[in-house]
């Protein structure tokens, strides 16, 4: 990402905001499309210009979806950042995500144990039963009777 100076500020193309944000143009119209940045002025012939509140709500997005948040909560934190909040509003939304963060951290350590556990049971080789193959189509309940 290139530095930013004040004449550039002014108007930037989506190419422009693109290349100062690390964000792919497409997403940038995404984002657009959803609200979470407002619709830019356009010029005579019609194209786009963004200006120095785009360049930082683009980034905070960024940054946000870096740090896992979803949309929903992108949403909320922007209109946080828009209005009047506390920063304990932003907290509350923070630890809302960290715990849906450890959650997906303790689902993973499980899954985990599973593939190792199984694929322990495998010796390889060329025999014809496969302990990982039938471990994929048990369904964990008990079996049919014949």
């Amino acid at each position: 990402m290139r530095q930013l100076t004040k004449s550039r500020a002014a108007g930037l193309t989506i190419g422009g905001l693109s290349q100062h944000t690390g964000c792919n143009i497409e997403t940038i119209r995404f984002y657009e499309r959803e609200g979470l940045i407002p619709a830019p002025p356009r010029t005579e012939g019609g194209h786009r210009v963004y200006d120095r509140e785009h360049l930082r709500r683009v980034n905070f997005i960024r940054r946000s979806r870096n740090l896992g948040f979803t949309l929903d909560e992108v949403r909320a934190l922007l209109r946080l950042a828009d209005g009047r909040h506390t920063c304990a509003e932003v907290q509350a939304v923070t630890l809302e995500h960290l715990d849906a963060v450890r959650r997906k951290i303790a689902d993973l350590q499980r899954l985990e144990r599973t593939l190792s556990e199984t694929a322990n049971r495998c010796v390889g080789g060329d025999v014809p039963s496969c302990p990982i193959l039938d471990s994929l189509f048990s369904s964990g309940a008990e079996p049919l009777p014949e």
